[in-house]
């Protein structure tokens, strides 16, 4: 009889999939990207050499051999929950400031978060939430403990755990990336984000204005979602009411960005430790999943 592994991850994200009824929004609370959750459930198929689900016009629909694995799945995440949960130390406890863009405590943060604080009920995170600069600023001079940022070109130090795609977005219905020139949604000067996006455009000779600026997401969705604005983000923060614009719609492919972690070296404490061992873990690279594939559209 031949032994196969399953991931832990995959598992996570089939019931996360069944139970939003969508990889969109299950790519948005584990952190990762449509493509990514797309290759997990198809890596999970050809482990199990079973066809888990039936496809329905838009959505997918769970064959009997899916909700059995299905049923399995649930069985098994809830006792690697609670096995994590008991083997993490009920003597740590503390407060721990973490540091990162509210981009990222959106759509990358919930899920690890979630999952850290049932493993260590007695230690209290606060969330700071600032522009990446600032932040890797705040964790050198000890007023952060740990910090999750885009890396600019001159920071120094830092460990890299992810690398994201950039992608144009627009609002569903937006037709702006036509306009000429065109109007962009950006973060302020200084951002990666803002100079990847203009320069790009800038080397296909497209003449663009600046139609937003702001330092949250919420700013610069709400611009894409009225259909003022294109706006340069990472695949990760594709939600529903937006979409992303791909190269035969005029506008040309975006590069990769690199997340970095810092710890910050006043924070000593078995909390800090804890949290930035969590968050190196979870958001480790995935280079066998990540840019390959195309996701599945559910309804």
């Amino acid at each position: 009889m031949n032994l196969i592994s399953l991931d832990i991850r995959m598992l996570r994200s089939l019931i996360s999939v069944v139970e939003t009824g969508s990889i969109t929004e299950t790519a948005r609370r584990l952190g990762r990207t449509q493509p990514a959750i797309t290759l997990q459930l198809q890596r999970l198929e050809e482990l199990t050499g079973k066809q888990l689900f039936e496809h329905g016009g838009r959505r997918l629909i769970l064959t009997d051999d899916g909700t059995t694995v299905l049923t399995y799945a649930k069985s098994i995440l809830r006792l690697h929950d609670e096995l994590i949960s008991q083997l993490a130390s009920q003597e740590i406890e503390g407060q721990v400031v973490l540091g990162t863009p509210d981009l990222y405590a959106a759509f990358m943060l919930p899920q690890i978060l979630s999952v850290f604080r049932k493993s260590f009920p007695r230690v209290q995170v606060e969330l700071n939430c600032a522009l990446s600069t600032p932040l890797v600023g705040l964790v050198k001079r000890g007023d952060v403990d740990i910090a999750l940022v885009t890396r600019m070109n001159d920071f120094t130090g830092g460990q890299v755990v992810r690398r994201e795609q950039l992608v144009w977005m627009t609002g569903e219905q937006s037709a702006a990336h036509q306009e000429r020139p065109i109007p962009l949604a950006l973060l302020p000067p200084g951002n990666i984000y803002r100079d990847y996006a203009i320069d790009t455009l800038e080397r296909a000779n497209l003449r663009w204005r600046i139609a937003c600026v702001s330092e949250s997401v919420g700013g610069l969705q709400a611009a894409a979602f009225a259909g003022m604005a294109v706006t340069v983000l990472g695949r990760s923060a594709l939600v529903p009411a937006m979409r992303e614009i791909g190269p035969n719609e005029g506008l040309p492919p975006l590069p990769k960005i690199e997340l970095l972690l810092y710890k910050s070296s006043g924070a000593t404490s078995k909390a800090a430790t804890a949290l930035h061992d969590y968050l190196a873990h979870y958001l480790r690279l995935d280079e066998e999943l990540s840019g390959r594939g195309a996701p599945i559209e559910l309804g």
